[in-house]
């Protein structure tokens, strides 16, 4: 995948699901309404405990955070702004079009999207990619990217934070 001269991304490897779930609260953070969170990666590779560190940095309870695979999609309140949390693995083709989905991308909250590869073309142009890769037990690179102008600031802002850490 060539980058874009635009894309700003950051490299990271995490030891611990406490450290993948402290970057995704720098994340949730940093998140502005309507600010979408594709989070990309194998079973087991983290996206869960990064979802439930993005609702901690909206100031949302994070063990209210679970993977909404039977679900598909939930909405959680009560921080600074909702957070759609949508599980698309289950769902291919005619599927996806039926659950309305979409219409959290537009909600004002932030949405996390765990399989977005399922999204298709209808996954947003402009959104923080994050994917994660389980290396050992317990350590994962996680690889976090802007793929437009919006979503810049958000992994500028992340770089900052843990360069300065």
């Amino acid at each position: 995948m060539a980058a874009q001269p635009d894309v700003i991304s950051l490299d990271l490897v995490s030891h611990s699901s406490l450290h993948t779930e402290r970057l995704g609260e720098r994340l949730g953070r940093s998140a502005r309404p309507n600010d979408v969170f594709a989070l990309w990666g194998e079973l087991g590779a983290g996206k869960t405990v990064l979802a439930r560190g993005i609702a901690a940095g909206l100031g949302i309870d994070p063990t209210e955070i679970s993977s909404p695979t039977f679900i598909i999609q939930r909405e959680h309140r009560g921080g600074r702004m909702s957070m759609f949390h949508i599980d698309l693995y289950r769902l291919e083709g005619a599927d996806l079009t039926s659950t309305g989905w979409e219409e959290s991308l537009e909600a004002g909250g932030v949405t996390v999207i765990e399989w977005p590869d399922r999204a298709g073309e209808a996954l947003p142009d402009d959104r923080v990619d994050v994917r994660l890769e389980q290396i050992a037990d317990t350590k994962r690179r996680v690889v976090v990217a802007a793929t437009g102008r919006r979503s810049a600031p958000i992994v500028e802002e992340l770089r900052n934070s843990v360069a300065g850490a």
